[in-house]
């Protein structure tokens, strides 16, 4: 087998709502060839892999899969269950499993397969779709697999690129808000919540909102300890020592146990406590100088080990710690019991699970030693034998809730701490004797503030009622916002790029900040960050996580949500202006109706509304699939139009063309919004294409909460040539003859724009046309037969040939040309771009329309002019 390309489809695509990754593999000598075909197969793919046999089928009947391999299934399908279930167990059983998947043949390809599998993190999925490529075709020729060595290879990738615990449950109370999410990187656990000016950022449960002089403060014990005493919170008297002497004449001179710490550790990492001579003080210095320079020697608070959890000024959760302890059964060894412990699958290394591992090193050997106890030692049935000095969970601690316990004093002295330190979210670390308690009474401290505090121990306590702290951290963070800016996404065959910004440019008329993409570049409040053909998914994510951005509006194209699916998890309005045949044969899209489901990704994800074309029966079909919650608004041309008319008389809102005026509609009003006359874009009503993407324009922005005065003023302002709108129907007036230069490159464009182009001057009408090489040989010649019937002289020239040989689009262009013209001497041949334009101007006299079409910049057409004509280059490079 042979994987041919793979891509990542990270947001809503053709295939699912969730991220999936896409693969074409060519089966080669295994195509045709069923699971039941195969001796020993399954047999040996079910012994490989067991909890295969308990995957559901699509029915829902457990053990389904291990039944569609004894009735023989399609070793591509194979491949697609088996990489969800290496996911699964390379993540684990406490990670969501990736459940869906899917395979179909590629048309005209026999052998070759398109493979869908979801998944939940991109650093895992690509080499568990590789394992399972090679555990299938090592099955599949009888070979032998050595299964376990790569599995624990994936399980190492799955835990370096793991979740944190902590992080996992804010980034679970965002979701459940509903406030979007995004890993920055796959490769650190940096997160965005929100978009745009409500976006915040998060790591583990430090916020963009955390300061960085609190975190510095926090990470210093004794400046802490400092601020707190000036705030009156009680905390253990000490001083901070560099050597083993002063450790010793520190604890000597508070004549009372004393604990030791690194100065500016943390997770408890170097802490010894209840040291009562000189001796034990030399040892726990020691022990803290592994993790620091500087250490603290203070006075021994003696009673049990609190957390307790502020986050937005509140206290969130409280909980009592246990050091990491095994209870003895008289029988076995403090070695065993802490194996024994081990095994218990809550506990892992470091923060990946509930609990950590217990470690048996020299710390844990000192603590036993001081109760009698080594690791070989047995421990009575019933007693127990302590293993760490701290209560921290990342040295194996374990926890109880008793939030409810916590008295009023307590809560607000921990918020006193929080904001003395300046911290957003803190952990405060109180040891006294009975938590419910005033410390005052018991002589109970604060003993540390920590920035960055885990939060296992309280959404998953060992005893007790478990606290959503990533919902208070979530809380504190958003408040009740949802993260989310307006977004509107436009997409369809033709008019994308005008509809785009017709609508951002009404928006910043109404005062807000925007951010767009089209296929020029990425705006953000009108200036260009980035050049190029910007529709899709980085370029989207530029705009969303632009802290400044107020309202997204997006030029969405087929491309993109091919390529990488959307960058949005949803959008407020979606809008599809039509369907067309472009791009037909690429990418699994073979007809305008599978064109059309790429489309409708757009218009099922929408979540306020969907602005559809009641004139096209594929955009009319997607509203049966939108979200329910989401309005239909429909526009039309043809006031006439029965599926709008229907939609009105069923109460529903929509815009319309009537006698020159827009009219917008909501099944009772119908008000007139302004004349085309007074909208530069429609050309005094000539560009009739640019009167439906206005239509559209209006009919999103009415969707999206605007008046109906801010959208004719939006409209009647957006002035589209060469500066603003690029390619998009820019004219020219070249000593006499009217040139429009744009971006049309599909049939059903150069018909309209011919038809623009033909209502402008009595004169002759000519065309300098081509379309890419990667279309299919018959859309090649529609574009001939569009363009032959309707130009007065044609000059074909050639752009991007993507694959084929020089030349070869141009003369099938010119052999559709022909067959429509029935004439060849208006028809010409003119390969390079240049040559072209001054070929096609020359045919032209004063008073005759020239289209130049497809062209990538119009500093192609200014170049050209140039050769022959630099008065008039200069002209026009003065209107770009």
């Amino acid at each position: 087998m042979q994987i041919l390309e793979q891509r990542f489809l990270r947001g809503p695509n053709v295939h699912a709502d969730s991220p999936c990754l896409l693969s074409v593999i060519d089966l080669q000598e295994l195509y045709g060839i069923s699971s039941k075909d195969i001796p020993g197969f399954n047999d040996a793919l079910l012994e490989a892999l067991p909890s295969l046999a308990g995957q559901r089928l699509p029915t829902g009947q457990r053990g389904g899969f291990a039944q569609r391999l004894r009735e023989g299934t399609y070793l591509g399908r194979v491949i697609e269950q088996v990489t969800l279930e290496l996911q699964t167990l390379a993540a684990g059983e406490a990670t969501s499993p990736a459940s869906y998947g899917r395979t179909r043949p590629v048309a005209g390809r026999p052998g070759v397969f398109r493979i869908v599998c979801a998944y939940q993190s991109e650093k895992l999925v690509q080499p568990a779709f590789q394992l399972a490529v090679d555990l299938v075709t090592a099955l599949g020729n009888g070979e032998d697999f050595g299964l376990a060595p790569r599995l624990e290879e994936l399980g190492s990738i799955a835990a370096r690129h793991a979740i944190g615990t902590s992080t996992a449950a804010v980034l679970a109370a965002a979701h459940e808000r509903g406030i979007p999410t995004q890993r920055i990187t796959e490769d650190a656990n940096l997160f965005l919540l929100g978009w745009g000016v409500k976006q915040k950022r998060l790591q583990a449960t430090t916020t963009g909102d955390t300061s960085f002089i609190a975190v510095k403060i926090a990470s210093d014990k004794q400046l802490t300890k400092t601020l707190l005493m000036e705030a009156g919170v009680p905390v253990p008297e000490g001083s901070v020592v560099t050597t083993v002497e002063a450790a010793q004449r520190a604890a000597a001179r508070m004549n009372a146990p004393v604990t030791l710490k690194p100065l500016d550790g943390n997770q408890g990492k170097g802490v010894t406590v209840d040291c009562r001579d000189d001796a034990q003080v030399a040892r726990a210095f020691e022990f803290a100088r592994q993790y620091g320079r500087r250490i603290i020697v203070e006075r021994f608070v003696e009673g049990r080990d609190y957390r307790v959890l502020v986050a937005g000024g509140q206290v969130a959760a409280a909980s009592m710690r246990r050091p990491a302890h095994v209870v003895g059964d008289g029988l076995a060894t403090v070695r065993e019991l802490v194996e024994r412990e081990n095994e218990n699958p809550a506990r892992g290394a470091g923060h990946t699970n509930i609990l950590t591992r217990i470690a048996l090193d020299a710390h844990a050997a000192d603590i036993l030693r001081k109760q009698g106890f080594d690791f070989d030692s047995v421990v009575p049935c019933g007693v127990t034998a302590e293993l760490r000095g701290n209560a921290n969970l990342s040295t194996g601690g374990t926890a109880e809730d008793v939030t409810s316990l916590l008295p009023e004093s307590t809560r607000l002295l921990c918020v006193r701490a929080a904001a003395k330190i300046g911290l957003d979210v803190a952990g405060i670390d109180i040891v006294c004797r009975d938590i419910a308690l005033p410390l005052e009474a018991q002589r109970g401290a604060v003993i540390e503030v920590n920035a960055a505090p885990g939060i296992r121990m309280h959404q998953y306590p060992s005893a007790g009622e478990p606290r959503d702290a990533g919902d208070a951290i979530v809380q504190g963070l958003m408040g009740e916002s949802d993260g989310r800016i307006p977004l509107i996404a436009v997409t369809g065959t033709n008019g994308k790029t005008t509809t785009t910004l017709l609508i951002a440019h009404t928006v910043r008329l109404a005062g807000k900040v925007t951010g767009v993409t089209t296929t020029e570049g990425v705006f953000i409040d009108g200036k260009q960050v980035a050049k190029g053909d910007c529709t899709g998914y980085w370029s989207a994510r530029t705009v969303l996580g632009s802290p400044d951005v107020e309202v997204a509006v997006l030029e969405t194209a087929r491309g993109g949500i091919l390529k990488r699916g959307l960058a949005f998890d949803r959008c407020d309005v979606g809008v599809v202006l039509n369907i067309a045949a472009d791009h037909l044969g690429l990418d699994g899209v073979d007809t305008v109706e599978d064109l059309a489901q790429v489309k409708a990704v757009v218009a099922t994800s929408s979540s306020r509304a969907v602005v559809l074309n009641a004139e096209d029966p594929l955009c009319v079909a997607m509203g049966r699939r939108a979200k329910p919650e989401a309005e239909i608004v429909y526009f039309s041309m043809d006031p006439e139009n029965p599926v709008f008319l229907q939609h009105l008389e069923d109460g529903g809102r929509g815009v319309y063309l009537q006698d020159n005026a827009v009219v917008v509609a909501d099944g009772n009003l119908h008000q007139e919004l302004l004349r085309v006359e007074s909208m530069p874009v429609a050309f005094g009503g000539r560009a009739r294409f640019n009167i439906a993407n206005s239509l559209a324009a209006a009919a999103a922005l009415m969707a999206s909460g605007f008046t109906n005065l801010q959208i004719a003023t939006g409209l009647s302002t957006f002035v589209s040539n060469g500066r603003t709108n690029p390619l998009r129907t820019n004219i020219f007036d070249i000593r006499g003859v009217t040139v429009i230069v744009d971006y049309a490159h599909n049939p059903a464009a150069y018909k309209a724009m011919a038809e623009m182009a033909r209502a402008l001057l009595p004169g002759q009408l000519v065309g300098i046309v081509t379309a890419p090489g990667d279309r299919r040989d018959e859309d090649l010649r529609e574009v001939g037969r569009v363009c032959g019937a309707r130009f007065d002289e044609l000059v074909v020239y050639e752009s991007q040939s993507r694959g084929r040989a020089v030349g070869e689009a141009v003369d099938l262009i010119l052999d559709g040309a022909e067959e429509a013209a029935g004439m060849s001497d208006t028809l010409h041949r003119v390969i390079e771009v240049g040559e072209a334009i001054r070929h096609g101007l020359s045919l032209c006299r004063p008073g005759d329309v020239l289209v130049f079409a497809c062209g990538s910049s119009l500093q192609v057409f200014v170049d050209a002019l140039r050769v022959n004509d630099p008065d008039s280059a200069d002209q026009v490079a003065a209107q770009v």
